[in-house]
This record gives C-alpha cells, sequence and structure tokens, in this order.
C-alpha cells in the first residue's frame, strides 16, 4: 500500500503554528516513506471563509519548502459529488433528512443545557416516514440531512499514537452531513475525499479526535475501509493555556515578517511533541525525514516556548553562509527605510541568479551614498552574532546607514566620567585618528594608534565615548570594527558631532 497523507486547512484564518506542524508531520512521514503529500483546501464554510486565507496557506507552505505533489484539491468544486454520495446514504436508511428550524434546535439545546444534559440533537425527524418526508420537500421547507448513528452499540479504532479507542454510539449525536444550503459538512466532504484519494492515512491534531467515531461510522455506512489514525497532542502555551500572541505565536507569515529562518521554524515545530530520542536539537530537513516517527510523538499536549524559537534561530543565522545571510537581511533593511536594494537585471536562473545578487547596489536612504553587497556582508558579519532574528538587524546596526545618531550625551560617560574628560578623550582620538592615510585605514593600524592612548586616559574613559560616539549605542561590537566600516571621514565627522553635543 502506498503511503497518501492529506494537509486539509479550512481557510477560515492565517496559518498558525498549530495547523502548519500538522502539515509538517504529515509532510515529513510521506518523505520518509516515499509516499504523497497532497494539499486540500477544505472551503465548504463558505460563511466562515477569509478573503486571501488561501493565498496565505500555499505561502506558508512554500516558504517551509513542504512541497506537495498533486494538484490542489477544492472542495467547493465538488458539492456534486458530496451530494451524489448523500444519496447514496440516503438511499440505503443510513442517513435522513431533518425539517426542525433554527428556532427549535436552540429551544432544544436550552432544555439540554437547564437539565445539564450534552447537547445533541432528540432525533426527532429520525423515524418520518417517506410520505411525511415527501410532502415538506414538496413545501420547500428548508431540510438538512444527519447522519443515523446506530444505537446501542460500542465504536471502536486504533490510534496510532494513541492505541486503541472505544466510544458509545449513544453518545454521539446523529450529525449534519448536508446542509441546508447544500453545502457538506466538514464530516462528510473529508471522508468521501479521503476516499476517493486514496488516502492511507489520516495524521490530524487532538482537537479532531471526538469527530473521530463520527468518521469511523461515516465509514461503515459507505461500506469502505477507514484509513489509518493518528491525532497529534496539541500545542499550548507555558501553564498549560490556548496558545497565543501572548505567548510569542504568530501565523506563520508574520513569523517569516520577523526575521525566522524557515530552517529554523521546521526545527522548532518538528521537536513540538514529536520525541527523537537523543538530546539532539539541530535538525535539517533531511535528517527530520530520516529519523521522524509517529511513534514517537508523545501523548501530552506540547508546550510552546519562544525562547526556544530564538535560540534556534539564532544557531541557524550564525551557521548560515554569509553571502546568503547577506541576502536575506537586505530585504529587511529596506523595509525599514534604511536601504533601498537596486537589483541587477539578469535573464540568469537558479545558482547564476543568486550571483547576480553581489553586483546589487543600496542606496543608503539618510545620505544618498551608494554601498555594493561586500560592504554590506562587512556590516553583517560584524553585527551576526548579536541577532537572533533577521529583522532584529536593523536594531542593532541601523548607525552604518544614519547621518546624524541620537542619543543622550549622558551615554558617552563612562562610569560617571565628566564632561571635560571625555571631550578632552574624544578630542585626543580625532587628532590621533585623522593622521592615518585612508589607505591604512583597518581596524589593526586604528587599534594599534588609539591603545596606547589608553595607558594615559584608561581604556573605558577613550574606548567607551569613542563607541558610543560612533555608534549611539549602549551595545555594539569594538569602535575599531566600526569604524573601519565607518571610514575615516564618518568616523571623524561622528566624534566631532559627539564632541559638539557635549559642548551644548
Amino acid at each position: 500500500m502506498k503511503i497518501r497523507v492529506r494537509y486539509a486547512p479550512s481557510p477560515t484564518g492565517d496559518p498558525h503554528i498549530g495547523n502548519i506542524r500538522t502539515a509538517l508531520f504529515n509532510w515529513l512521514f510521506a518523505r520518509q516513506n516515499a509516499g504523497d503529500f497532497i494539499v486540500r483546501i477544505e472551503d465548504t464554510d463558505v460563511k466562515r471563509a477569509i478573503p486571501k486565507s488561501v493565498e496565505k496557506i500555499f505561502e506558508s507552505l512554500e516558504w517551509l519548502g513542504l512541497n506537495w505533489d498533486e494538484e490542489p484539491c477544492f472542495q467547493s468544486k465538488r458539492l456534486v459529488l458530496y451530494k451524489k454520495y448523500v444519496r447514496e446514504l440516503l438511499d440505503n436508511d443510513k442517513a435522513y433528512y431533518c425539517f426542525c428550524t433554527p428556532e427549535e434546535l436552540e429551544k432544544q439545546k436550552e432544555k439540554q443545557k437547564k437539565a445539564k444534559q450534552p447537547p445533541m440533537y432528540n432525533r426527532k425527524c429520525r423515524d418520518l416516514i417517506k410520505k411525511q418526508i415527501e410532502q415538506r420537500i414538496k413545501k420547500k421547507i428548508p431540510y438538512v440531512v444527519r447522519l443515523k448513528v446506530p444505537l446501542n452499540e460500542e465504536i471502536e479504532f486504533k490510534d496510532l499514537i494513541k492505541g486503541k479507542i472505544k466510544f458509545d454510539s449513544n453518545t454521539i449525536d446523529d450529525q449534519v452531513l448536508l446542509k441546508s444550503d447544500g453545502y457538506p459538512t466538514y464530516h462528510l466532504a473529508s471522508i468521501i475525499d479521503d476516499h476517493l484519494m486514496e488516502i492511507s492515512h489520516v495524521i490530524r491534531g487532538d482537537d479532531w479526535l471526538p469527530s473521530a467515531p463520527k468518521h469511523v461510522l461515516l465509514y461503515q455506512a459507505f461500506n469502505w475501509q477507514p484509513p489509518k489514525f493518528a491525532h497529534l497532542p496539541l500545542t499550548l502555551g507555558p501553564n498549560g493555556e490556548k496558545l497565543s500572541k501572548r505567548h510569542g505565536a504568530m501565523s506563520i507569515l508574520e513569523y517569516k515578517d520577523s526575521g525566522y529562518l524557515p530552517e529554523a521554524l521546521i526545527n522548532f515545530m518538528a521537536l513540538l511533541g514529536w520525541n527523537p530520542d537523543t538530546e539532539q536539537e539541530i535538525f535539517s530537513k533531511e535528517e527530520l525525514i530520516k529519523k521522524f516517527s509517529l511513534g514517537k510523538i508523545q501523548k501530552t499536549n506540547a508546550v510552546f516556548n519562544i525562547k526556544k524559537l530564538d535560540w534556534l534561530n539564532g544557531f541557524y543565522l550564525r551557521q548560515m553562509n554569509l553571502d546568503e545571510l547577506t541576502k536575506r537581511i537586505a530585504p529587511f533593511l529596506e523595509k525599514i527605510n534604511l536601504i533601498e536594494i537596486h537589483p541587477v537585471k539578469s535573464d540568469k536562473v537558479g545558482a547564476e541568479k543568486f550571483n547576480g545578487v553581489k553586483d546589487e547596489k543600496y542606496a543608503i536612504k539618510a545620505t544618498g551614498e551608494t554601498i555594493g553587497f561586500d560592504e554590506l556582508k562587512k556590516i553583517v558579519f560584524l553585527e551576526k552574532e548579536r541577532i537572533k532574528r533577521l529583522s532584529q538587524v536593523g536594531e542593532v546596526a541601523d548607525f552604518f546607514f544614519l547621518d546624524k545618531l541620537e542619543y543622550q550625551t549622558g551615554l558617552l560617560a563612562w562610569k560617571g566620567q565628566n564632561k571635560e574628560n571625555i571631550i578632552k578623550n574624544l578630542s585626543l582620538a580625532k587628532d590621533n585618528l585623522s593622521l592615518i592615510n585612508k589607505e591604512d585605514w583597518n581596524k589593526i593600524k586604528l587599534e594599534e594608534i588609539l591603545m596606547p592612548l589608553t595607558k594615559m586616559t584608561g581604556v573605558g574613559d577613550l574606548l567607551w565615548p569613542l563607541r558610543v560616539s560612533l555608534t549611539g549605542k549602549e551595545g555594539s561590537p569594538s569602535p575599531f570594527e566600526i569604524a573601519e566600516i565607518l571610514g575615516k571621514e564618518k568616523t571623524l565627522k561622528r566624534i566631532c558631532q559627539a564632541i559638539e553635543k557635549l559642548k551644548i
């Protein structure tokens, strides 16, 4: 039997960690077993559908590299097919028409609530005779079609994660299969599609476990062999609450926009509920495909930890090829208006096209200057250890792209240093740096000139205000590395600006 799995989201919101992790586990299982990974859009709930949600689903999958194997299926294009199977269930007395109004159903629900009973349809229309049904249909009374759940039966199926599961059929509602608007419910459409698409394994979240007995009953009603089920533990917040933005959870594309790497997010999601039986925490996609196993998925809920994701993302950033990292960071600098990317027009593709990125030019918005790929790469190299997300490069390295820095003069002081001493030391640094030729301007030469001066001034009293004058920040790389990239003219200009600021 060929392994065939599906990722079947509803376009009712932006894809998030929970449902994309389900996609990942399906994808890994398919790839490990040389099987097929199918994408099916379950868009039969017209009222809850959100515009552009479908587009975001596919964009999320593509960004993460979760490729699918067949043309995606849209349930909204298969309505005639579903009605054919509803007719089959009705003809075989496995389903029935229900003419109860929404008002009647609401009253019944309120009555059950007061009696502290579970909300279930009272099966009022279950035993209508053929003549009664025909009369109501002739009068065009709205109806739904419900599953005729067998009474007094024990329903049993095996879950690949949770083991044997049993349900009492008397606790299962006569589920609506076809709504009054002619659209099928999730329960009907998904079972029909899983059967017709020859899905071998249904891997989905624990929140679908209560629906599993209904699905087993539907397979029995059609006399079809059900697929194997695997219900994944949910992903919750640190204290067991429903995952939300306050825990750091966002939609997948928000992670993308926030500067997370797809490699890191894949690694992070794989460890939400899957136990590799090792202390290893860093997994490439290839390693995940090789080691993933449904048998190693835990039964308890997974806990979302944004600090773990940030740590993983920082690790992947630091391991990335510097050219590739620079290429990925540039759009984030453009997004916050520090630079403007001037791409090189090219008909090349693949690796040749990427090599063309090295010919890109970047206009610095504040000054009008233009720098090349290699110059931007130096900045990225200097700051990459200080960021955990691509988007953070603007926070730590914006001073490279600004004309004038904004900071409080108090930041220039090293441990209570007074203004006069700061001005004296900055002037000393400026005078000595101005003697260096442009062609000799590098961090080794800068250090060679400035470090002997610290014997007279003290290391912190000289280098702290110098570094702050160049960056406007409390924390940054060394002033020698920064000055090398800024160049002689800009370095001296910023020292002068700091001195003037202190004189005010």
